[in-house]
């Protein structure tokens, strides 16, 4: 008789295998948001989130979200259709607030910007794109937080939000990250903060690969300067075009050597020394002919007076602009005003810049 035991084994558990978590990525279109802002930046997921050019959501998912599910008009006409509503979904690791046109076609609702205020309140990261962040100030989820907003929205961003302090307002870089408030500049900078944020979560090896696939060369940081300012040439040194944006959005109050030089992160000696040899001059003369094209362009597009122009532009008074006006084109403010109303030739270097650039603006800030 055979008395060996046998045993049978216990059954092995079914083996359940954690998939990694998948960043998750809402994108709020607001009416005429920009879609090179948009494109950027879920292209960024698209390439990042798979191997090869496969587009599946591997590493990370995204959304786009309507405030009903009819399709947005983009500012160039392309409309999309959102994928989901607020109500739909309760949770985002980010929020993506896609902006622009500040200007013509229906508001931001007012269920929206509940929104923005509800996923604010959670521990999402809120990123403002292009004119997004407007909606996000409109929202309050940006008290004591410093805003990026670009260049060419600056004096509207100020005009429409006074109350905020001007010096909390970025616009001579390309985006800035503030503990869960991002914003960015828009335009190509989406593709940078989109590879800033996914640098957070995933292998650079991903993010390399995918801003090759996009043919882009180097990704910027986010303090890498706007484009260069009107006036200014493209080949200027980075730190040279953040002091002129600068300096362009600080007109009424000039800025101090050696507190530019801190906003701009480097001593007063070594941008004295980077303006002499990019431009030739110094700041301070770099800054006056800033003020002084500004002043120009309001003698021509506005009615204010010259006095309240010289305040505007940081001058003295009526007096200190017409010295500097007439040391540079020979004529007072109020002979150039007169030759301009009347047809003349008189012209301000660049001055076509400003009406390129803004057409309607009368007031600078």
């Amino acid at each position: 008789m055979d008395t060996t035991l046998t045993y049978a084994s216990p059954p092995l558990p079914d083996l359940v295998l954690h998939e990694p978590h998948k960043i998750s990525f809402g994108f709020l279109l607001l009416p005429n948001f920009t879609l090179t802002a948009f494109a950027g930046f879920v292209d960024m997921l698209r390439l990042t989130a798979d191997d090869g050019d496969l587009s599946r959501p591997v590493r990370c998912t995204w959304s786009v979200i309507g405030e009903t599910l009819t399709p947005v008009r983009a500012s160039c006409g392309v409309q999309i259709t959102p994928w989901e509503t607020p109500a739909d979904k309760a949770h985002y690791d980010y929020v993506i607030v896609v902006g622009g046109l500040l200007h013509g076609g229906p508001p931001v609702s007012d269920k929206i910007l509940e929104f923005i205020r509800r996923m604010a309140g959670t521990q999402a990261t809120i990123v403002g794109l292009c004119t997004g962040t407007f909606a996000m100030m409109r929202a309050q989820v940006l008290e004591q937080h410093r805003v990026c907003v670009s260049w060419f929205h600056y004096w509207d961003f100020i005009e429409q939000f006074p109350a905020i302090d001007a010096s909390s307002v970025i616009a001579d870089r390309l985006f800035v990250i503030d503990r869960r408030r991002i914003t960015c500049s828009g335009g190509r900078a989406s593709i940078d903060v989109a590879a800033a944020i996914l640098a957070r979560h995933l292998d650079v090896a991903a993010i390399q690969k995918a801003l090759r696939i996009l043919q882009v060369d180097e990704e910027h940081k986010g303090n890498a300067p706007q484009p260069h300012p009107t006036g200014t040439e493209p080949t200027t040194h980075p730190k040279i075009k953040r002091a002129i944006l600068l300096m362009e959005q600080n007109l009424s109050a000039s800025l101090s050597i050696d507190t530019l030089a801190e906003r701009v992160e480097i001593s007063p000696r070594q941008l004295e020394r980077l303006f002499r040899k990019t431009t030739g001059k110094s700041p301070q003369t770099v800054a006056r002919a800033i003020r002084l094209r500004a002043a120009g362009w309001l003698l021509t597009h506005s009615e204010k007076s010259v006095c309240a122009i010289a305040s505007a532009c940081g001058f003295a008074d009526a007096s200190h602009l017409g010295r500097e006006f007439r040391k540079i084109w020979g004529v007072t403010p109020s002979a150039f005003r007169r030759a301009r109303a009347a047809g003349g030739e008189l012209t301000l270097a660049s001055s076509g810049d400003f009406h390129e650039v803004y057409p309607t603006r009368s007031e600078f800030y």
